[in-house]
């Protein structure tokens, strides 16, 4: 390796294109070596972040679906009740229990609306990563030439 009056290594000065490298085989491939792994880290590292995030995001809607299915099973109940207290009493009592039910029919649609969103927002397809894997493509070609 040689120095250059300030006291840097050749590998230091970056060279201008065209000009000539002086770095040896095994210097320039341990730094593409160096180079790769930190990229595939640093890539590693955000599609861990995006994908909890996503992950998140899918599991509050997937919350919400499951709360739309136990007001629908309550809907289920209270139409169960309405049937057998409506065949066995007078009206008072079978259209409380119907107005109860129809509250939860209102509440289930209501949850499913809001869940089915929630799952349509959520983006799997990482568009960070995406973005900056092309830019790693375009940064290794550039340095092929």
């Amino acid at each position: 390796m040689t120095t250059t009056p300030a006291g840097t290594s050749a590998t230091d000065v970056p060279t201008p294109r065209g000009a000539e490298d002086e770095r040896s085989l095994g210097e320039i491939v341990q730094a593409l070596t160096q180079d790769t792994t930190t990229l595939l880290k640093q890539e590693l590292e955000l599609a861990k972040v995006e994908l909890k995030a996503e992950a998140t995001r899918a599991g509050k809607g997937a919350g919400m679906l499951g709360g739309a299915g136990l007001a629908g099973y309550l809907v289920l109940l209270f139409l169960s009740f309405t049937l057998m207290f409506g065949l066995d009493t007078v009206l008072p009592l079978w259209a409380a229990a119907l107005i109860t039910a129809g509250v939860w029919a209102v509440v289930a649609a209501l949850l499913a609306v809001t869940g089915r969103t929630a799952l349509k927002k959520a983006n799997p397809q990482l568009p960070k990563t995406q973005q900056t894997l092309k830019e790693d493509a375009q940064w290794a070609r550039a340095q092929k030439s």
